[in-house]
């Protein structure tokens, strides 16, 4: 497919194949006012911490492999994914550990453009060795379109669909 071409926010130079559909940071933070985002949220490239007056949110980066069923390539996102207190500790804890290899519940924190949402898509969290991002794999029993899509695969249209929505921003 030579007809995206993009310009890569990491490189900088322009590309001609799929590029990831990455989100910045999460729903929750992006829903802050800028005074809020300065007083009570941290964030860099991998961890977010909202700290409430009566709660605190904690989120990491991580990755979900779309399959496209008519194609050999498949989409990838860059997603955000809610942990609890113990298992963003642990992740953050282990992190850099190369063979330090875990499994989380963690909820999906980026909404997407093409599907409705309610309420938040729930996750199993798999680390990988060698300090890469984690890998999501929605709840298979989660009734949600997006979730049926991931199991049954979406085709390449579909995917180039959702790839030029988010290049056009």
């Amino acid at each position: 497919m030579t007809d995206i071409k993009f310009i890569c926010d990491c490189c900088g130079q322009e590309h001609e194949s799929w590029p990831a559909i990455a989100y910045s940071s999460p729903s929750a933070y992006n829903k802050l006012s800028e005074q809020e985002k300065e007083e009570i949220a941290v964030i860099d490239q991998d961890f977010c911490v909202i700290k409430h007056e009566d709660h605190i949110n904690r989120f990491i980066r991580v990755v979900l492999v779309q399959q496209v069923n008519d194609h050999c390539e498949d989409l990838e996102y860059g997603f955000w994914v809610s942990l609890s207190e113990n298992s963003f500790e642990d992740y953050l804890e282990n992190g850099e550990d190369e063979n330090h290899e875990a499994q989380y519940f963690g909820w999906l924190s980026n909404y997407i453009p093409q599907y409705e949402f309610s309420n938040s898509i729930p996750t199993t969290v798999v680390t990988k060795p060698g300090n890469e991002r984690p890998e999501i794999f929605p709840h298979k029993d989660f009734d949600h379109p997006f979730v049926k899509d991931y199991y049954n695969g979406i085709t390449k249209a579909e995917a180039e669909k959702r790839i030029r929505e988010i290049l056009k921003k």
